[in-house]
């Protein structure tokens, strides 16, 4: 370390910045070189109380000066007498402008003694272990994290962090997982419930691949929040019942509606755990299976008259809408069309006893089928996890982050009007349905 003073290398380095830097570059060299010149006087200070003088100041010369009683005052803490000092090592610090520099002091014959203030410093800055959580959430792997950070670094050739560092500070992720999937739900007052899978491989079972189970919810304030995230099998009626059940433990409020696709086993599991709320078929996957039993030919007009059934103004012109297309396809001679359409009808027709507004949001499990796209685009970096944890704590990052930026749903006067009236006619029919909390 020089013998220039602080305030002295302080001002040669601004004037070095201002004649060759600007923008951020300049903020950034700013930032390193004030960092560096902070934490070496704290060192330095640190090893000052420990042996009671200054540097270059000799033992011998203090003990005259005590001897004068000229000493000078007595230090906050016991110093050593039987250490001395032994010059500077180059250290480094890493922090998420790049590595700073820095002189670390060293002292012989102290018992051992090392800088409590290093050992703190020297970890990485929480500034950096949160750049490469994200970094690893939205798309890149380890390897991809650690060639960044050493091409961006300052050049010597060695990253800010390795990949094993890397993969240790992304265990933040699941820290992050583990605690959404224990937090209390009694406060999440939700009206549309929704649920889906996206499927995943793990290297653990060669040749199959996982079901992620999700549930996200529409709540009676109009916001949209993730609600649940669990590991299942192929999505059986047991995984989704076990996945429900974890809601109710954690104190979800009964919704009103709950959107699924077809499939066998979270349709089950719907129906043995919310008898009482009304089920929703995904027109999404329903219009994409009835297409698919038609001639390409046919498609577009097929289609059109699937949205004019999806479409209809109430739930009784979308039944007779439902039934006269049925027909048309039989006499069309495309009985597998008809039967697709006509499979789970009353539940694919459902929204349309909500109201006008809310109909496009609950009709279908778009919302997180946008957020499947993107975890599937960030899984391709990973084709196949090494295991259960890895898999979660991914899939969790990337639909967390999607979910900070879903839409409010509107719930005016209107919206609550005919969802109370939706209510009576659900109690009239037998249902025992809950009253909607008032919205904070």
């Amino acid at each position: 370390m020089s013998i220039v003073s602080i305030e002295e290398r302080l001002r040669k380095a601004g004037e070095r910045l201002r004649s060759g830097g600007e923008g951020e570059e300049l903020t950034s060299g700013l930032v390193r070189h004030a960092a560096q010149l902070v934490v070496e006087s704290l060192l330095e200070a640190e090893v000052k109380e420990l042996f009671g003088r200054e540097r270059y100041e000799r033992r011998a010369c203090r003990e005259a000066a005590e001897a004068k009683q000229e000493a000078p005052p007595e230090p906050s803490a016991p110093f050593s007498t039987s250490g001395y000092r032994n010059g500077h090592k180059p250290r480094q610090l890493r922090t998420a402008e790049g590595k700073v520099p820095i002189a670390l002091p060293q002292v012989r014959e102290t018992g051992g003694w090392s800088s409590p203030l290093w050992q703190a410093l020297r970890q990485r800055t929480e500034v950096l272990n949160k750049l490469v959580v994200e970094m690893y959430a939205r798309g890149l792997s380890t390897r991809d994290i650690e060639d960044l950070l050493g091409e961006i670094d300052d050049g010597d050739g060695q990253s800010l962090l390795s990949r094993s560092s890397v993969s240790r500070v992304t265990e933040a992720l699941w820290e992050e997982y583990e605690a959404f999937a224990r937090r209390e739900l009694s406060g999440f007052d939700a009206v549309y419930l929704f649920c889906d899978a996206v499927y995943e491989s793990l290297r653990q079972q060669a040749g199959c691949k996982e079901a992620v189970l999700v549930t996200w919810a529409v709540l009676v304030d109009g916001s949209k929040v993730l609600v649940h995230m669990s590991l299942g099998q192929k999505e059986s009626q047991a995984s989704w019942v076990d996945h429900f059940r974890s809601l109710i433990q954690r104190g979800l409020p009964m919704p009103l509606t709950v959107t699924s696709d077809g499939a066998p086993g979270c349709i089950a599991a719907i129906e043995a755990t919310w008898p009482a709320a009304e089920r929703i078929r995904c027109w999404v996957h329903k219009m994409k299976n009835v297409l698919e039993k038609v001639p390409e030919s046919r498609h577009e007009e097929i289609k059109r008259l699937l949205a004019d059934v999806r479409d209809a103004p109430n739930h009784e012109m979308g039944r007779q809408r439902a039934v006269s297309l049925i027909e048309q396809l039989e006499r069309w001679d495309l009985p597998s069309a008809a039967a697709c359409l006509s499979d789970d009808l009353e539940a694919s027709l459902a929204h349309l006893k909500l109201p006008g507004r809310h109909r496009k949001t609950v009709r279908t499990t778009n919302l997180c089928e946008r957020s499947f796209v993107e975890q599937r685009r960030r899984a391709k970096v990973i084709p196949r996890f090494r295991g259960e944890k890895e898999c979660l704590k991914l899939v969790f990052a990337t639909l967390w982050r999607a979910s900070e930026r879903w839409r409010r749903v509107k719930f005016t006067t209107l919206e609550r009007e005919e969802l109370d009236r939706y209510i009576r006619a659900r109690r009239a029919d037998g249902y025992e349905v809950r009253d909607l909390a008032e919205a904070a």
